[in-house]
């Protein structure tokens, strides 16, 4: 059991839902709810930024990505720009570690 939470994907004005991915009902961040149809596109409006690969733990982990500043994980870049990605969760509980670490290595 590694305790990792994946929360909910949607987001409404750049706020994220703040409730378990696949939960029943309204999307809620704060006192602010919304529905499916009052989300934002999925699509990250990181995507295409320029962006510097982040520097690298002795794991090699992010492996040549680079942190996006909106949805802030590890994507991979082209041509020095983030490449097209929507916002979500680390993959599985390995990529959310090595992401907590590089978090507490480097900071934001």
């Amino acid at each position: 059991m590694s305790g990792v939470v994946a929360f909910c994907r949607s987001r409404n004005d750049g706020r994220r839902c703040t409730r378990p991915l696949g939960h029943a009902g309204l999307h809620r961040h704060r006192s602010i709810m919304w529905t499916d149809a009052g989300a934002d596109p999925a699509h990250c409006p990181g995507s295409g930024t320029s962006a510097p690969a982040a520097p690298e733990l002795p794991s090699g982990f992010p492996h040549g990505r680079a942190l996006c500043p909106v949805c802030h994980r590890f994507v991979a870049l082209h041509d020095g720009a983030l490449a097209d990605h929507d916002t979500w969760d680390a993959a599985d509980d390995a990529e959310a570690e090595q992401s907590r670490e590089w978090l507490n290595t480097h900071g934001w």
